[in-house]
């Protein structure tokens, strides 16, 4: 699956502030996320990410696919 900065995803395991929902802001071999209640940024090998994402609540289209 390909994934976009700024999609909003969900993981499987909860971070210990209590919150599932991530923001992604940077993607390539690693990925950078930012956990959406208490604003922690955490960076995850590519493969890490991937399986630790549950689903895809929001995504961030990038503007050559998102015709407007």
């Amino acid at each position: 699956m390909k994934y976009f900065v700024g999609d909003i995803v969900k993981m499987r395991k909860e971070h210990p502030c209590g919150g599932v929902d991530w923001e992604v802001l940077r993607v390539g071999m690693d990925f950078r996320i930012k956990c959406l209640q208490c604003g922690r940024v955490v960076m995850l090998p590519r493969t890490k990410f991937e399986r630790a994402v549950k689903s895809v609540i929001k995504t961030a289209l990038p503007s050559a696919l998102n015709p407007e």
